[in-house]
């Protein structure tokens, strides 16, 4: 049951996110054993002493990043990166115990969320109303792939209308980038991808082009400034690889243009570049959950998906 300030949330659907696969492969940090999942809805089914801002019966999504309103992240107008949130992989609640266990041994929690179960206990920090009306099923994707993606092209990355965007990796993440830049108006949009299999669903949500740099045999930064006339004012990376990270940045304008590193990177690795690329003038930047502040936007994002 949940404690003091904490919700209890019947999982009724939730995604699978790279992350999850990250963790279970050893190349993300967590404290194991562990029930992972970040990205679902519910309804809560009852809540701990002092929550005010949900009660039994209402559709939620849990939030992998918090948002406690009251840390200097929270309160900075750019900020979304709660401290509350256990990147880390500390794998407790906030009171520092867990709310899982299994024949007497504790289980860890992960994110915040810990969704592949029937039932989870949260912080109500990490907990977002949502529309009665919302259909969970397509919802909870809000809950991190969507959320992500389309935020790192329209809050972090800032795309303006009538640029030229490319988008590294187009799984579930990669996709609701080139949703998001084709929202913010850019006129060409290019995914990039090993396997031509996604590059039918890319077009159909907004790519004007798909390339495969298997079939180029020079770097794909110098294929990408010849397609658009070295025209790329913005770039992502939404796989998680640091190779594909440097790929990205020497991708976009050397100058004015804007590098976005989306995917989750692997645990202590360290990366290694020319800062000839950074000191021409581009911006690298990073980027969690698309910058949204998740109690306050969570909400809005499942409305404008009813709209």
């Amino acid at each position: 049951p949940p404690k003091a300030k904490e919700v209890r949330i019947k999982i009724l659907a939730t995604g699978i996110c790279r992350t999850d696969d990250h963790v279970i492969k050893g190349t993300m940090v967590a404290k194991f054993p562990v029930i992972v999942g970040h990205e679902a809805a519910g309804v809560v089914e009852s809540i701990g002493e002092g929550v005010t801002t949900v009660k039994p019966g209402d559709k939620v999504i849990p939030l992998f990043m918090p948002q406690c309103r009251e840390c200097n992240a929270c309160r900075s107008l750019n900020g979304n990166f709660c401290i509350k949130s256990d990147i880390t992989g500390r794998g407790v609640l906030d009171d520092g115990t867990t709310r899982f266990s299994c024949k007497g041994k504790v289980v860890y929690h992960f994110a915040n969320t810990s969704t592949f179960t029937e039932y989870t206990v949260v912080n109500e920090f990490a907990v977002a109303k949502i529309d009665d009306a919302a259909p969970l099923e397509k919802v909870c994707l809000i809950g991190c792939g969507f959320s992500t993606g389309y935020g790192a092209a329209i809050k972090t990355g800032k795309v303006t209308p009538g640029s030229t965007c490319a988008v590294f990796g187009l799984g579930g993440v990669g996709l609701s980038v080139i949703m998001g830049c084709k929202s913010a108006g850019a006129s060409r949009i290019i995914g990039i991808d090993l396997n031509k299999d996604k590059f039918k669903k890319a077009m159909a949500v907004g790519a004007t082009d798909c390339i495969n740099p298997k079939d180029f045999s020079k770097p794909i930064s110098e294929v990408l400034s010849e397609m658009t006339g070295n025209t790329v004012g913005y770039s992502f990376e939404v796989i998680g690889r640091l190779d594909t990270m440097i790929d990205a940045l020497a991708s976009c304008h050397m100058n004015y243009g804007t590098s976005v590193v989306v995917g989750a990177p692997p645990s202590a690795k360290m990366l290694t570049y020319d800062p000839m690329l950074l000191f021409t003038g581009r911006t690298w930047k990073g980027c969690i959950f698309g910058g949204w502040k998740s109690r306050d936007d969570v909400p809005k994002l499942v409305t404008d998906f009813m709209a």
